[in-house]
């Protein structure tokens, strides 16, 4: 897989180190950027990752300084600091911790599914946990309101809850198996409700679309939906093989063999283990579906965007966007 093109001879720190127009080169960069073991670095690790790199820039790196420990450096950074802000972010809101987070969450979601209270908890924990996310990873330029994530979070959280608790009712009398998806119902539900609500904005005015030259050539509503879309679909296929492939092994544990029989509490750290795993992998993968500068043909944006691009004499037959995370 070729690394990104240079400038000058050097590495471009400004863009991802491998090419975003293949699902292989995407993959790997947000295998990277979710790397669970970067939450293990220390506060002083990051900070250096932070000087190489503005020294890098400055092209005063040290003598010696080779291309994989300015990548080494660049994977630090970005696992820590904010993209626009350049802050170091709230740990539990980096996307390196979206494993060990989400692991966790789900796994005791997955666990304590069976009665009301437990429901209600851990769902509010999980999007608790989301609204941290967002929250974290906002714009830089504050295009997401503090009061829009409020709304987000607790009609997310209203969703969620009304979901597991109708379908705990409903499924109360069938088979234990079928129970044990309704946390994945209920997450799939939230999602759904919680993208839109939180960059409601977008829908309402639209998003940048850019024309070949990379110039912004009007807001598309049109883009928006496109990009709020593939962003609820990697969410909910993120969490897709995790909670729908951990109830079977569960189940089957259960019933085939003895290992819970006299050691219920075996279930929890089991189940938050085979989640991990399971996440790991599905996460970046999941993230990488989309290329993260989508496009749209220019038949299916605004009549007045199309009209700009009559004037311009533009011949482009697809504008991208940005479909953000």
């Amino acid at each position: 897989m070729a690394e990104t093109p240079r400038i000058d001879g050097r590495i471009d720190l400004d863009k991802p180190r491998w090419q975003q127009n293949s699902y292989i080169g995407r993959a790997k960069h947000f295998f990277s950027v979710t790397d669970p073991r970067n939450v293990l670095l220390r506060g002083s690790q990051l900070d250096q990752a932070k000087v190489l790199l503005q020294k890098y820039r400055e092209h005063k790196e040290p003598v010696g300084t080779t291309d994989e420990q300015v990548f080494a450096a660049k994977k630090m950074y970005e696992s820590a600091f904010h993209p626009e802000t350049q802050q170091k972010m709230f740990l539990p809101g980096r996307m390196s911790f979206q494993v060990p987070g989400n692991m966790t969450i789900t796994g005791l979601m997955m666990t304590y599914y069976r009665t009301t209270p437990a429901v209600l908890f851990w769902q509010w924990v999980n999007q608790s946990f989301n609204a941290i996310v967002n929250y974290t990873n906002r714009s830089g330029k504050s295009d997401i309101s503090e009061s829009v994530l409020l709304k987000s979070y607790v009609a997310a959280s209203t969703c969620a809850v009304g979901v597991a608790v109708g379908l705990n009712k409903a499924t109360s009398k069938l088979s234990p198996l079928v129970g044990r998806f309704v946390p994945f119902a209920a997450v799939a539900a939230a999602n759904c409700v919680n993208i839109p609500m939180m960059r409601q904005s977008e829908l309402i005015e639209g998003i940048d679309v850019l024309n070949e030259n990379g110039e912004v050539v009007g807001q598309s509503k049109a883009a928006a939906r496109s990009a709020i879309t593939q962003v609820v679909l990697s969410r909910v296929l993120m969490a897709t093989p995790g909670m729908a492939l951990t109830p079977v092994v569960m189940n089957t544990l259960d019933t085939k063999t003895k290992l819970f029989k006299n050691r219920a509490w075996l279930a929890a750290p089991v189940q938050v283990g085979i989640i991990g795993f399971i996440l790991t992998f599905a996460t970046p993968l999941a993230c990488a579906l989309f290329e993260q500068n989508s496009s749209i043909a220019v038949s299916n944006v605004e009549e007045e965007i199309k009209q700009k691009l009559v004037e311009s004499k533009s011949t482009a037959k697809y504008l991208t966007f940005n479909k953000g995370l």
